[in-house]
């Protein structure tokens, strides 16, 4: 990641936190990411890139708020970047293409999503797919955790569930 933030230019920056993450301050956060960078700070541990953040949000009011919107905001960045270093949607895009060619005719999938991006990817080729011809049915609607199962799971309340089923040849 460190490498990646050494290269990129501030739009880049921005685009990505943006399109991987809905990150609202993106622009703010690229803008004081690549300044840092090159005035020759590299920031490479979580620790530099959370400080940036802090400074970058300074303007926000000290409260309760405040901090929750920091650590959402890291959350996000640290996701954003993730995402584009591994690439994620790239990997995901592949998979949701070669699929139906790994689905027999009525073979049913279902496929966890675990934030917005993945979600708008595999909820538009699930949509094309049924549109095609591929798929016999699919899920229009996003299958969420109940709130019981998010209390014994906390890390399930961002999961959401799309399936499909494989159409008749």
């Amino acid at each position: 990641a460190a490498e990646r933030l050494d290269n990129i230019s501030e739009e880049e920056l921005a685009g990505m936190l943006y399109e991987n993450s809905d990150e609202p301050y993106c622009e703010e956060l690229a803008k004081a990411i690549t300044t840092e960078i090159r005035k020759g700070n590299r920031i490479d541990t979580t620790t530099k890139l959370r400080n940036v953040i802090e400074k970058t949000l300074d303007f926000l009011p000290n409260n309760k708020e405040k901090k929750d919107i920091i650590k959402k905001t890291c959350q996000r960045t640290f996701q954003a970047l993730r995402i584009d270093v591994n690439n994620e949607f790239e990997v995901l895009y592949e998979f949701m293409e070669k699929l139906p060619g790994a689905l027999k005719p009525g073979g049913r999938v279902a496929i966890l999503t675990f934030h917005s991006g993945e979600d708008k990817l595999v909820k538009a080729a699930l949509k094309e797919g049924y549109r095609a011809g591929v798929y016999s049915a699919y899920s229009k609607d996003v299958v969420r955790p109940s709130a019981e199962e998010c209390v014994r799971n906390p890390r399930a309340r961002s999961t959401k569930v799309r399936w499909a089923v494989r159409a008749e040849e």
